[in-house]
């Protein structure tokens, strides 16, 4: 199958083959791919890709699965309304 239609992060839409490009440029830790790929960043919070990106890394630097770093959690502390976002409202929620 080709690399380009496995969607490792659903969230985010990124490609298996967007991963092994970062990880050829260099890229072999999470937070690196979380900066540059945006995933890890949507609402499942990496819950769903995440342990996929760490067996990807692994693999890559052929090391277990266990000693690849997991990326760090800053889940959303409040949520903001859409109708602040679109009414350009400056008070706090």
């Amino acid at each position: 199958m080709n690399k380009n239609d496995i969607i490792i992060c659903r969230c985010e839409d990124v490609t298996l083959q967007q991963i092994h490009d970062y990880l050829d440029q260099g890229h072999t830790n999470f937070e690196d791919l979380k900066r540059l790929l945006r995933v890890g960043m949507g609402p499942c919070q990496a819950n769903t890709c995440g342990h996929l990106i760490q067996k990807e890394i692994a693999n890559y630097l052929n090391i277990k699965v266990e000693d690849v770093p997991v990326h760090k959690v800053r889940p959303m502390i409040l949520g903001v309304p859409l109708r602040s976002i679109a009414e350009g409202n400056d008070e706090e929620c």
